[in-house]
């Protein structure tokens, strides 16, 4: 075998020993190919040989249920947990690609980082102990840290709620461990095939509370709403840059025709929409801040979803000023004054450089005024 995997005494599990002390949050053996890490989402190969498809075969099939192996055979792939002597958990999909086996292992985090540890500003906080049913939305693109802030949400309710709490994952990121709260966590492909059926479950499951990963398609949409509107709070995410667009994402699962219903629904159950983006910060302590956009269901919210009339929530947003509410443009202001970016990076992520420099401007103004009247 050569230079093999395994002379050089590489496993799997001590590859996945060396996730947790790197804190890697991915793993991929594929043949012809070191063992590759992904660290603070960049990839990273592992000293060694590269592996042959003799390697990964031994390496993978210490790792694969006896129940799994026949499924393997016959349709190319499976996935499963696997939990390690230390209680570290993993989510593993092994397959077949070529001439050998391959393996995407994910590290699931045990550790679930509050609001504080996030960045996030207190509305988050604020939100979540006042909500006890209604959607709550959280939106971004890939890597914007949704599914930290989806479990820091989650993980608040379990430290200071008595609740049933349902997630269906895609894949499960972050293990709860029941403090105040029962906590059932369901992954796709592995205790159910799709969210639909998951959620079909879920709602005589007796839950206070339901976690949906991603909202994907119409079924899973409808029944995130249905839920919301029975006296359920429903956690989820949308792949969708700001609040605008969730809103259209929204729609577009649904034909028009439906649309006055599912406006009338949203504005109804709707507790919030989060999104967020993460900039890169100038101090040490955070190689990144998450610049974020929370719209509130108030009234005025309301009534403008109800009556298509949801081009007027970027104005709401932008002139609140005491609920919590904002806009992106409000927020990347603050992380300046803050100290955690400066306005050349800020202006990259604002969806309106020349707003975001008007209200840098005016508040250098005051600044000097002040200044000017205190030295007379």
């Amino acid at each position: 075998m050569g230079a093999s995997a395994m002379s050089n005494n590489i496993t799997v599990p001590r590859l996945m020993a060396k996730m947790q002390r790197v804190e890697a949050s991915d793993l991929h053996i594929k043949v012809g190919s070191p063992p590759i890490l992904r660290i603070a989402s960049q990839l990273r190969r592992v000293d060694g040989p590269s592996l042959s498809a003799e390697d990964t075969e031994r390496l993978l099939m210490e790792i694969v249920p006896e129940n799994k192996r026949d499924a393997l055979h016959e349709i190319g792939n499976v996935d499963f947990s696997h939990h390690d002597d230390e209680g570290g958990r993993f989510r593993c999909s092994v397959f077949r690609a070529g001439s050998g086996l391959h393996a995407a292992i994910r590290r699931v985090n045990t550790k679930i980082p509050d609001f504080s540890e996030l960045l996030l500003p207190p509305i988050y906080e604020k939100l979540v102990g006042a909500s006890y049913d209604g959607l709550v939305i959280v939106c971004g693109v890939t890597g914007c840290g949704k599914s930290s802030t989806l479990a820091a949400m989650i993980n608040h309710i379990n430290q200071h709620r008595h609740c049933n709490i349902i997630t269906v994952e895609d894949p499960i990121e972050y293990a709860f461990e029941p403090q105040q709260s029962f906590i059932s966590q369901r992954e796709i492909g592995i205790d159910t095939p799709d969210f639909a059926t998951a959620l079909r479950g879920a709602v005589r499951q007796d839950p206070d509370v339901m976690m949906i990963g991603e909202m994907r398609d119409r079924e899973t949409m409808l029944a995130g709403l249905q839920a919301a509107e029975t006296g359920h709070l429903v956690f989820t995410t949308l792949h969708t840059a700001d609040t605008m667009q969730s809103f259209n994402r929204i729609l577009e699962f649904f034909p028009i025709k439906e649309h006055g219903f599912i406006r009338a629904s949203l504005s109804a159950s709707l507790r919030a929409v989060a999104a967020q983006r993460l900039v890169p910060s100038i101090q040490p302590q955070a190689q990144r801040v998450p610049a974020t956009e929370v719209l509130l269901n108030t009234s005025l919210v309301a009534e403008r979803i109800r009556e298509g009339g949801e081009n007027d929530i970027p104005a709401i947003m932008a002139g609140a000023t005491d609920e919590g509410m904002h806009d992106f443009t409000t927020r990347l202001f603050q992380l300046i004054n803050e100290g955690w970016i400066d306005l050349r990076t800020a202006e990259r992520y604002a969806p309106n450089p020349e707003a975001l420099r008007s209200r840098v401007r005016g508040i250098d103004v005051k600044a000097d005024t002040l200044v000017g009247k205190t030295k007379r």
